[in-house]
């Protein structure tokens, strides 16, 4: 008994099946891969090899892996049954009992049917080719353009409009750390008003990076141009995995503690509730209370300038030995490892046009090898946007100053704060307390 099997695959769509696939012991596979040709050798020489050799099965993944239309599919079902050949599908089922589809009579209604499958399959694999080509040239996906674009006829164009609306945007969240209050401040500056959950959206797209992202996940490095530089979106992307590890709503407290301080003692996250002497015109006392305290009575509320000026001490003095301690790889060599692998991707992408032109590459094959080597490049930058921007160790010296920090404001010593500290324990002892702070590394 002679059993085959036949795979058609379109680069644009899937990667190239395992000829393994099957699960049955296989005397031969043939295979062919889409073209702007539309031809299919191997099915051609399939059906050859058949009439002269009588073979008993032929296994597909699918119906429509036999042509490019409904008619194409019924003419090589025909064949086939002609030449006794019992066709089997391994991803459709025509029949409830076995799963095979057979070129027998009792199975026509529910070839019938599956004709119908074929047509609806191969309409919507026709829109997927055409948005797959589009994604392989580059232009930009179906629908509206991003706030702060326009459509051009191929790409994305920077709108002179609403661009510095959103340039604003993205400073505003760079100099403080916080989505809400960039949020209302568009809404209080140009009226402009955006959700929190849009301007998430705005932070994290890659279009205003100059990238393209596409259904598939795929991002596409340097399309057009961009609102933020590759320096700024680093920065974002850096403040918004911090920003992940506060409690709800703390990422825009107007104090520079919020979010950090948990109680050792009941375990329970300190707030800043503020105090004002009642019917008087005085200033507002400021304290560190816990939220949640289980014990019986309550930790008390502490001032919280006196935990402030603690916590810049202790850090001054624990940050230095810290870091010295703490195991943090060489952030230069890594950078110039991955800005490598980014460049000899470049080096490639320069090199298709002269291989189209001797004749090396066809045009399809090198759009294809050109959007591979983008979507790579994208994954790279990436992955160099996720490391420090300089050395932590280079920079330790300079924040354990204590003068450094007495001359930043609060929404600067909120910034600063978050980028070395996760967490302050304030350690109660006997109406004394301590402090200690946990780092991020």
């Amino acid at each position: 008994m002679k059993i085959i099997a036949y795979l058609y695959s379109d680069p644009l769509l899937e990667p190239t099946p395992d000829r393994t696939l099957w699960g049955w012991e296989v005397d031969q596979v043939y295979q062919d891969i889409a073209t702007e040709k539309a031809t299919r050798p191997q099915l051609q020489q399939l059906l050859a090899d058949c009439q002269t050799e009588p073979t008993h099965y032929l296994l597909v993944r699918r119906l429509e892996e036999l042509g490019d239309s409904v008619q194409e599919v019924s003419d090589r079902l025909a064949n086939l049954e002609a030449l006794g050949v019992r066709l089997v599908t391994i991803e459709q089922s025509a029949s409830p009992s076995d799963g095979a589809i057979e070129t027998d009579s009792d199975l026509r209604a529910d070839l019938l049917n599956l004709l119908q499958e074929v047509q609806t399959s191969q309409r919507s694999r026709r829109i997927r080719q055409g948005h797959a080509r589009n994604r392989i040239k580059a232009i930009p996906p179906p629908g509206k353009a991003p706030y702060g674009y326009r459509r051009s006829k191929n790409r994305y164009v920077v709108d002179r409009t609403t661009a510095p609306i959103v340039k604003e945007f993205f400073e505003q969240f760079l100099l403080y750390g916080s989505l809400r209050s960039a949020v209302r401040y568009l809404e209080k500056k140009y009226s402009k008003k955006i959700s929190v959950s849009t301007g998430q959206r705005w932070l994290t797209n890659p279009v205003y990076r100059g990238d393209l992202e596409y259904q598939t996940g795929d991002v596409v490095a340097d399309t057009h141009a961009g609102i933020l530089s590759r320096d700024e979106a680093a920065q974002i992307d850096r403040l918004l995995r911090r920003n992940r590890r506060l409690p709800s709503r703390t990422a825009s407290a107007p104090r520079s503690l919020a979010g950090l301080v948990v109680c050792e003692s009941c375990q329970s996250p300190m707030t800043v509730t503020r105090v004002a002497p009642r019917g008087k015109d005085t200033k507002e006392y400021l304290y560190l209370r816990p939220t949640r305290c289980p014990n019986t009575p309550t930790c008390k509320a502490i001032a919280y300038e006196e935990i402030l000026q603690a916590t810049i001490e202790r850090i001054c003095d624990d940050l230095p030995r810290a870091v010295a301690g703490a195991n943090i790889p060489d952030m230069n060599l890594i950078k110039q490892g991955i800005g490598g692998a980014i460049a000899a991707k470049q080096a490639i992408l320069t090199q298709l046009p002269g291989l189209i032109e001797s004749g090396i590459l066809d045009t399809e094959s090198a759009d294809l090898r050109a959007y591979t080597l983008r979507t790579e490049i994208a994954q790279l930058q990436g992955k160099l946007a996720q490391l420090p921007p300089v050395s932590l160790r280079a920079i330790a010296q300079t924040v354990s100053i204590p003068q450094f920090w007495l001359d930043l404001s609060e929404p600067e010593r909120r910034f600063y704060f978050r980028e070395f500290i996760r967490q302050i324990e304030l350690i109660r002892d006997e109406g004394d307390w301590t402090l200690k702070l946990l780092f991020i590394f």
